[in-house]
This record gives structure tokens, sequence and C-alpha cells, in this order.
């Protein structure tokens, strides 16, 4: 009785396509930054990585494929997840504000360089649905602290969960971070702690009527 022969797999050839699709992905992230997502082309991305066009679509797709596996790669190491499980167990406002800023400027400082590249890709229509999605994705997360902080009385009991989440976006989005470091040149910890003070004031009791 014959049997069907196995698909031949060679371990070095997949490590080899692994590294040259991340040298891809790398020089992808580096162009898009530097550049401008709009201005770069599939051909100098193949040259930046230092192989062929027709390899770069083998390997990692188009364009935006590209871009968003650069950003997948990124919301999948957030570290939100952790960030809201702390939240779950402070015992006041003011700690539950420190858990959120340290856990936000901890994303906004290591994916920097994506964080550029989402605003480098404004204008172009597959990229903006991608930012989309980011900023959904962001936002989730902080509408879900939010109904934490309010489940466990820790906010004025004038504020819902949505307008808690509003006040949480207003205070740590992804616009509060980059307008203080990239555009008035502080540097986190200067960020972190007035982001906190301004959030402490937005959802306390001692809010203005």
């Amino acid at each position: 009785m014959s049997s069907e022969p196995r698909a031949y797999r060679s371990p070095r050839r997949e490590r080899d396509a692994a590294r040259t699709r991340e040298e891809i992905l790398d020089a992808a992230r580096r162009l898009f930054v530097s550049r401008g997502y709009l201005r770069v082309t599939m051909s100098d991305i193949a040259r930046e990585a230092g192989t062929a066009v027709k390899t770069v679509y083998a390997s990692a797709g188009t364009k935006t494929e590209l871009l968003r596996e650069l950003l997948r790669l990124d919301v999948a190491e957030s570290t939100a997840p952790e960030t809201i499980e702390e939240l779950r167990t402070v015992p006041d406002l003011a700690t539950a504000v420190a858990c959120l800023a340290r856990g936000t400027r901890s994303d906004h400082e290591r994916f920097s360089d994506s964080i550029d590249l989402l605003y480098a890709s404004l204008g172009d229509e597959d990229a903006g649905r991608i930012w989309k999605q980011v900023r959904e994705s962001y936002r989730g997360a902080l509408n879900e602290a939010a109904a934490v902080l309010v489940a466990k009385g820790l906010v004025s009991e004038r504020l819902d969960v949505e307008e808690v989440s509003d006040r949480l976006w207003f205070c740590f989005g992804i616009a509060a971070w980059r307008t203080l470091i990239k555009d008035c040149g502080w540097d986190y910890g200067r960020a972190q702690s007035w982001l906190g003070a301004q959030a402490v004031a937005a959802l306390g009791e001692s809010e203005p009527g």
C-alpha cells in the first residue's frame, strides 16, 4: 500500500525566509518613518532590504500589508492588558491614574517609531483604515479602563463610563503624548507627571461644576 510523500521541510530555509521577512519589515519601517509612507515605493523597500521586489511581495505582501503587519506586531506587544489587570487592584484614583500614566507612557515610548509611522501614512486611503483600527483599539483599552474606574467608585459620581473614557482619551490618548513629546519637546517623565495630574483633576470629586 503506497502512501502520500511527505512534504519536504528545510529548517534552514524557513529560518532564512523568516530573517528575510524581518529585514524587509525593518527596512519598510525605516523608510516609512524617514520619508513618509506615501513617498516610499516597493522598489525603495527592496533596495533598502537588499533584496528583489518580487521577494518583498512574496515575503511580506503589498505596501499596505507591510504597514498593517508593522502595527499589528506593536499592538500585540502593548502593555494594555497588564495595565487593566493592575487597575483592578488599586485602592484610589491617584494610584489608578499613576498606573494608567505609567502604562500609556510605556507603550508610547516603546512604539514611538510606529506612532511616527502612523502620522507619516496619513493621506493614504488604505493606511487611513489601518490608522482608524489602531485608534479604535487604543480607545477600546481606555474604555475598559474607564469601566473599571467607575465600577470601583474611584471617579466622580457625576461621570459615567463614556465620560470617563473620553477624559482618559484626552489625557492619555495618542495626540496628548505626541503633542508634549514631539511638538513641545518635553521628556517622558515630565509628560507622565503632568498628564497624570490633569487626569486626576478631570476625574476626581474636586472637578468644578
